[in-house]
């Protein structure tokens, strides 16, 4: 399990940038728009930027959303506590909002557990309409 290292004080100038930028988001990045929104700030190449990334994911700070290749901030300070971390992705708006379930974290560890798997993490995307969007 990573370990705990929240204080925005331990981060780099880099990742300290990603971070705001991914915290004034109203929804996932891909590490070019971050790019993008930090060239004033000196930042020239992607490496740049996924250096940052890298770390801020081990920190438990920022999720990366496969399906999406786009990276958010975590809405949740203790998430790196649950095994399980599932994200509910509007294919309209965009919108993301990440999810936790015991029980469905506890299904997912008996099912490996079956297998003879040895699971150390799990991330779940669910893909389709938000209310709004289900509604306009």
């Amino acid at each position: 399990m990573n370990e705990h290292v929240h204080p925005s004080a331990d981060l780099t100038k880099n990742q300290s940038l990603v971070m705001g930028a991914l915290t004034k988001s109203n929804g996932p990045l891909s590490a070019y728009t971050i790019l993008d929104q930090l060239r004033d700030h000196g930042f020239r190449a992607p490496l740049q930027v996924y250096r940052a990334l890298d770390k801020l994911v081990e920190f438990g700070m920022v999720h990366r959303l496969e399906s999406l290749n786009a990276f958010v901030a975590c809405r949740h300070p203790d998430c790196d506590d649950h095994e399980t971390i599932a994200f509910m992705i509007c294919e309209s708006c965009g919108q993301v909002n990440e999810i936790t379930d015991n029980a469905l974290a506890n299904r997912l560890k008996l099912l490996a557990e079956e297998g003879h798997f040895a699971l150390k993490k799990t991330t779940i995307e669910l893909r389709g309409l938000c209310r709004n969007c289900q509604n306009a």
